[in-house]
């Protein structure tokens, strides 16, 4: 392991973002993809990583908030990918992955159930060492979830890896290799009681931990 080694896990939106949450209103991505991060760090601390947040606050800094929603979330992700990129900076952008813990939603996110399932990542378009992390992370995504479904582990082989690209601001405006995953669906019904059981909890953080360490092992050593 590289002595500067670096994983920056990232957090989904903040408390205050509108949406983001079951239909329900009893899932909230923001504490979930908290809860689920800080045992992931947890987790690779103990096999000897350094880990960190790219940004743990459930609000913005009171210097950037403002009442407006696209506004706030603008400048989030703005801090963000600022903070990640200091980490590259301090460590050097080949010594650093950003992994952003999110799940997903249906479109029009309209507050209301769907049927939309499964697991997913993202990198930005484009062939990078990004590609890498995230086949290394479907690969334990298909492992460790579940095949109850048809879309259990969702993928994208037109480019011959199974990621899906997006020009997602976390991932095209940091340094180091990154992706987002997009961890079920929180307005699917199934999604959720599998999410919030301790068997899909323990499934969720098990898949990023071997994931992460897959990709380090591989091309970090």
């Amino acid at each position: 392991m590289r002595k500067k080694l670096l994983i920056i896990i990232g957090f989904a939106h903040l408390l205050t973002t509108p949406g983001k949450r079951s239909p329900d209103g009893k899932f909230r991505e923001a504490i979930y993809s908290r809860e689920v991060g800080r045992e992931i760090k947890a987790k690779l601390e103990a096999a000897g990583y350094t880990v960190v947040f790219d940004y743990d606050g459930d609000k913005l800094p009171k210097t950037m908030q403002t009442p407006m929603a696209k506004l706030e979330q603008q400048r989030e992700l703005a801090l963000r990918a600022a903070n990640v990129n200091e980490f590259c900076n301090q460590y050097g952008k080949e010594n650093c992955i950003y992994v952003s813990i999110h799940v997903n939603a249906s479109p029009p996110n309209d507050g209301k159930w769907h049927d939309a399932r499964g697991w997913c990542v993202y990198t930005s378009p484009g062939r990078t060492k990004a590609d890498d992390l995230a086949t290394c992370l479907w690969y334990r995504a298909d492992k460790n979830l579940p095949h109850v479904h048809k879309n259990a582990i969702r993928a994208d082989w037109s480019d011959k890896d199974p990621d899906f690209e997006a020009a997602l601001y976390v991932l095209t405006k940091t340094a180091c290799p990154a992706v987002l995953t997009e961890n079920l669906f929180q307005d699917n019904r199934e999604d959720v009681a599998y999410l919030t059981s301790d068997e899909g909890r323990h499934a969720i953080e098990r898949l990023h931990v071997e994931g992460i360490i897959d990709y380090i092992q591989k091309f970090m050593s």
